[in-house]
């Protein structure tokens, strides 16, 4: 899949991600959403680094950044934030922020992160396995009530996804 196709699809994804960030039940104008995508690198030292995350291939790790501010005299109450997780990415566990954070498969419904689901087993007996965070769709955090003229963020990470899912995602 060639770097190009890549770089457009995340193009595409960065701009359903901001439109989707949106808060709930927040006024009309009054908390403005501002969403940055960096890729993840590692230095020389192996420490990590933070890139411009305009481009990427399959395998890189993208950080999506989401701050909300409200530009309103009087605090938003009930603020929530919700991340989409664009098909051709994964989510990766454990790099949310802040991380009490839950996830829908749907977009509908959201439980607490790890999400997991009872499998039957060939013998008949039920089991309660955790869910891949692959198949993760949206993220969402209950940020509550956000003071007159503050901010608050959110981050997660997520991976590029390799092979087939991600020849889907530079189309």
């Amino acid at each position: 899949m060639s770097v190009r196709l890549v770089q457009r699809r995340l193009r595409v994804a960065l701009a359903f991600l901001l439109l989707s960030a949106a808060p709930a039940l927040a006024g009309p104008g009054d908390v403005q959403v501002s969403l940055t995508a960096h890729r993840v690198a590692a230095d020389a030292n192996g420490q990590t680094t933070l890139e411009p995350g305009d481009q990427a291939r399959p395998g890189d790790v993208i950080e999506y950044r989401v701050r909300y501010s409200n530009q309103a005299p009087t605090g938003v109450r009930r603020l929530v934030a919700t991340l989409p997780i664009p098909k051709g990415m994964e989510y990766l566990p454990r790099t949310a922020h802040p991380a009490r954070v839950e996830a829908s498969l749907d977009g509908r419904s959201f439980a607490p992160v790890p999400l997991t689901r009872k499998v039957r087993l060939a013998n008949g007996r039920e089991v309660v396995r955790e869910v891949p965070p692959s198949e993760y769709r949206q993220l969402r955090w209950t940020l509550g009530d956000l003071a007159a003229h503050g901010s608050e963020s959110v981050t997660a990470r997520v991976r590029v996804s390799p092979g087939p899912v991600a020849a889907a995602v530079a189309r």
